[in-house]
């Protein structure tokens, strides 16, 4: 198990990377983000990207899954797992570059900060940034989030918080 006491400043998590195609954006883009730049080639040209990019939802959906699956590739290969809580949300989130059918965006999380919380004493915050680099090593998508961590119990035999969810 995993507390956040265990949590260090600086530690970095490669998530992975996915390569966007043109039939995956406009796929996400016809179902949430239905703009010309995001369905089509031709309704891109018309705009200042020029070509087909993906939404910058579709980005973030991507963090999303990759984090995820990182985590769960993490217990099947060691069996640690972090007990987290809710996110109270996100923070400064951009998208810095337009990410193009074809690009591969590689992302990663790294933890900037831990907050014990007073008025919820088995709980703390993590804070991480996270960012999304595109294959010629720009940041294409960057955003500060945060986590409620489940804290070590004073004891061994206590549980862990009962609305914790294992990662």
């Amino acid at each position: 198990m995993i507390w956040f006491e265990d949590l260090e400043i600086g530690a970095r998590r490669e998530l992975g990377s996915f390569t966007f195609t043109a039939e995956d954006i406009i796929r996400f883009a016809t179902a949430f983000d239905p703009q010309r730049f995001h369905l089509s080639e031709e309704g891109a040209a018309e705009t200042h990207f020029g070509r087909l990019c993906a939404s910058g939802w579709h980005t973030a959906a991507i963090w999303m899954k990759l984090m995820v699956a990182s985590f769960a590739r993490e217990v099947a290969e060691t069996g640690d797992h972090l007990r987290v809580g809710p996110s109270p949300g996100f923070t400064d989130m951009k998208w810095l570059k337009p990410v193009f059918a074809g690009d591969t965006i590689t992302y990663s999380s790294t933890i900037i900060e831990t907050k014990p919380l007073k008025t919820r004493p088995a709980w703390g915050i993590a804070v991480h940034r996270n960012e999304g680099v595109n294959q010629d090593g720009e940041t294409a998508f960057s955003f500060i989030g945060k986590v409620l961590v489940a804290r070590r119990p004073k004891s061994d035999d206590a549980a862990p918080p009962p609305d914790a969810t294992s990662v």
